[in-house]
């Protein structure tokens, strides 16, 4: 089992920055990718940001340039800086683990951090 806990949410103004942290816990034997998934209301789930077990990254085209995903492997955190927010940043921010099992997955999920980002 892998317990994720988020944190770091809040209200900013457009323009402002903000670092979500996701503490990680438990067994994250052969996960091999990290990420962060966003949900605005009314809106599906969507990827914002991921790291792979190798540090390659993968971001949206819409958080490219403004959002950085890291890992500090040594405290178990998982992190992403926020740069230049927009009101369109605006969602529950959730971290995710993935571990791979044979042919499938299986997902891990925090509980989510509310970001606000005001015009």
């Amino acid at each position: 089992q892998v317990q994720l806990v988020e944190s770091g949410g809040g209200l900013v103004q457009a323009g402002g920055s903000l670092r979500l942290s996701c503490t990680t816990s438990g067994s994250d034997f052969r996960i091999n990718a990290w990420a962060w998934y966003r949900q605005a209301p009314g809106k599906q789930r969507e990827l914002a940001a991921m790291i792979s077990s190798d540090s390659s990254t993968n971001y949206a085209d819409s958080v490219k340039g403004r959002f950085t995903i890291s890992r500090d492997n040594a405290k178990n955190i998982l992190y992403l800086q926020m740069n230049s927010l927009k009101p369109e940043d605006t969602a529950v921010y959730y971290c995710n683990a993935r571990r791979p099992i044979f042919n499938t997955f299986r997902d891990y999920w925090g509980q989510g951090t509310q970001v606000t980002v005001s015009s």
